[in-house]
């Protein structure tokens, strides 16, 4: 039996069988993931097929049932299927809109930061691990003063690569909104 039909009826036996008192949405949509990831179908956990479900809980829902009172298994699976390539062209389509976005930075980087931009590159990558970042991380990060990691964010500030949340002037924390956009 083919793995996505496997964990198809397997993620309705889970949500028929509820096996704990809060929880079992979320775990059964990781557990998707997982197994994807086990049978080699996927190499990192980047399918979120959670926001399928959640688009249109009712028909989530009512496959669901109709499977569990009518023993409509092969809905199910159709329902279930279209969500994973639904989901997976959207997956697809995110990363290369990142792949975008980091090329046109860097190309930025390289033209605009003068011998400051192997490390605005440094910068970059570690704001694609973590978009979310204060200067004492980013001084850690790219092994910089506090005063240089923060002209550094200063700069990227201006380029609108980072975007300064707090409205403080002490514990500021930056976010790298151009990139968190596009999980939206």
């Amino acid at each position: 039996m083919p793995a996505l039909i496997k964990i198809a009826i397997a993620h309705y036996q889970f949500e028929t069988i509820h096996p704990f008192l809060d929880g079992n949405g979320r775990i059964g949509r990781l557990l998707i993931t997982l197994f994807l990831v086990e049978q080699k179908i996927l190499d990192i956990p980047l399918l979120y097929i959670s926001s399928y479900f959640e688009k249109n809980k009712e028909l989530y829902y009512d496959n669901l049932h109709n499977t569990r009172v009518k023993n409509d298994i092969l809905q199910w699976i159709k329902y279930f299927l279209v969500g994973i390539e639904q989901t997976a062209t959207l997956a697809v389509r995110t990363l290369s809109e990142i792949i975008q976005l980091k090329t046109r930075i860097e190309e930025n980087i390289r033209l605009n930061y003068g011998r400051r931009s192997n490390v605005a590159l440094v910068l970059l990558h570690h704001l694609l691990k973590n978009p979310l970042v204060t200067i004492d991380e980013v001084a850690k990060a790219c092994d910089l003063s506090y005063k240089a990691a923060n002209d550094l964010v200063k700069r990227a500030c201006e380029d609108k690569y980072l975007v300064e949340t707090t409205g403080q002037s002490r514990n500021r924390i930056f976010v790298f909104g151009q990139y968190l956009d596009l999980f939206k």
